[in-house]
């Protein structure tokens, strides 16, 4: 997920100095069309696509394993915030013996 992130900010500091020049070749209505299409093109968009593509790649690790069931388990970031360390299908942390169920009070 972090890289989502990254990205975003380095196509962002990409672009800001885009839109800023091309202030000076366009026509001011025509402008402001241009810079959202650019911003939904070059960053919106590719932020949707790496979103829905992490998801897909951890799908089985959301759906189907114990730690996806455990209340030290980050969704966000299929991370184990009690180890600090990423499950996968194949690989528990803490081969399930820190695991403790999410109670019904934080869902």
């Amino acid at each position: 997920m972090g890289d989502i992130v990254f990205w975003a900010i380095i196509r962002t500091f990409i672009l800001i100095p885009v839109i800023w020049l091309l202030r000076n070749w366009l026509d001011y209505t025509f402008w402001w069309t241009f810079s959202f299409m650019l911003i939904y093109g070059v960053i919106v968009h590719p932020i949707v696509i790496q979103y829905n593509h992490f998801l897909e790649k951890n799908k089985k690790v959301l759906d189907s394993t114990l730690c996806s069931t455990c209340k030290h388990f980050d969704k966000t970031a299929v991370l184990c915030l009690k180890l600090d360390e990423h499950p996968t299908t194949h690989y528990l942390p803490c081969d399930g013996i820190d695991w403790e169920p999410i109670s019904s009070s934080e869902d």
